[in-house]
C-alpha cells in the first residue's frame, strides 16, 4: 500500500518540478492546487491558508519538502514543516533544483529549509534529525531517476525517524 504524502514547495517557480516528482507515483500525494486556486487561497488571509493546509495534511503520513532555490525559510513552507512535525508526521526534503522546469532550465541549489526550524525543549535544529536529499546525477534525467528509485524509501525512513523523535 502506497503511503500518502503532503507535498510542500515554493509554488512559483517550482510547481513544474514538483509536478514531475508527484507523477512518479510511488507515494500517493495531495491534489495540486491550480494557479487560480492557490491565488484565491493566499488572497483569503492567514486563517484560510492554515485551514487549507490542515485539510491537505489530513490523513497523510509524511510531508515531502521539495527544495528549490528559494524554498528555505519561507513563511508557509516553515509553517507546513512545523505543523507536520508537531502532528507526528514524517518529514523529508528532496532537492529539486537540478530538475528541469517547463522551459527546460535547472536552477541553483538553495539552503536546507530544516536549518531554520527548531523543535523540542532543547530547541534542536530540525536539520540535525530530518534528512534533505540531494539527488545524484549529471543531468535532470539522472536526478529524476535517482528520485524515482529512492523516493519511497526516503518517505519510509522519514516516518521511522519521526517515530523515534
Amino acid at each position: 500500500m502506497a503511503r500518502r504524502a503532503f507535498y510542500s514547495f515554493h509554488y512559483l517557480p517550482d510547481n513544474w518540478r514538483a509536478s514531475t516528482v508527484r507523477n512518479i507515483g510511488t507515494v500517493e500525494g495531495n491534489r495540486p492546487a491550480s494557479d487560480n486556486d492557490w491565488e484565491s487561497i493566499t488572497s483569503a488571509g492567514d486563517a484560510e491558508i492554515k485551514r487549507w493546509i490542515a485539510d491537505q495534511m489530513n490523513g497523510r503520513s509524511c510531508t515531502v519538502v521539495l527544495v528549490g532555490t528559494n524554498t528555505a525559510n519561507r513563511k508557509w513552507i516553515n509553517y507546513e514543516i512545523v505543523e507536520s512535525w508537531n502532528g507526528g508526521m514524517g518529514v523529508v526534503g528532496i532537492r529539486i533544483h537540478g530538475l528541469k522546469n517547463s522551459e527546460g532550465n535547472i536552477s541553483t541549489m538553495g539552503n536546507n529549509p530544516f536549518d531554520y526550524i527548531t523543535y523540542g525543549a532543547t530547541k534542536k535544529v530540525l536539520s540535525t534529525t530530518v534528512k534533505c536529499y540531494n539527488p545524484t546525477g549529471s543531468n535532470s534525467q539522472e536526478r529524476y531517476a535517482w528520485i524515482q528509485e529512492h523516493f519511497a524509501n526516503a518517505v519510509e525512513e522519514a516516518i521511522r525517524i519521526r517515530g523515534k523523535n
